[in-house]
């Protein structure tokens, strides 16, 4: 058995409701509102929230962002996939993957994987190197 993480969130909301939001530049609106520690701000640099789209997120030190492009929006399925097509210079993303293989004969045990424990070390490293060059 091989497997990946993901994050699901069950929103007692039908799916038509949360669509409204998530499937064009409303829910970009939305998060610096509801999360300026997260994002300072979403801007529309081209088209409506359909397929070509492009938006420019800026983190809250202003310094950091990126960019990204609606590659598919699929109205009837609830589906938006997108593509960070570019990031500030002075940043770099650390992806960490855990996958996994679990014998037949335990594939019905639920699996005891996280990448917390990475994500506390990436952390926990880019803490320490902002230190070390004075950008904390």
């Amino acid at each position: 058995m091989k497997g990946s993480l993901r994050h699901e969130f069950e929103t007692g909301l039908p799916a038509a409701d949360v669509w409204e939001v998530y499937g064009g530049l409303l829910v970009g609106d939305l998060i610096p509102q509801l999360l300026p520690e997260v994002f300072s701000k979403v801007e529309l640099v081209e088209g409506d929230g359909n397929v070509g789209t492009v938006l420019l997120v800026t983190f809250p030190t202003g310094s950091e962002f990126f960019k990204e492009k609606f590659i598919k929006v699929d109205n009837e399925n609830y589906i938006k996939e997108v593509l960070i097509i570019r990031k500030e210079d002075k940043t770099s993303i650390i992806r960490s993957t855990i996958e996994y293989e679990v014998d037949h004969e335990h594939a019905n045990n639920p699996p005891v994987v996280s990448t917390s424990g990475l994500a506390t070390i990436t952390e926990a490293i880019t803490k320490y190197i902002k230190e070390q060059k004075g950008l904390e």
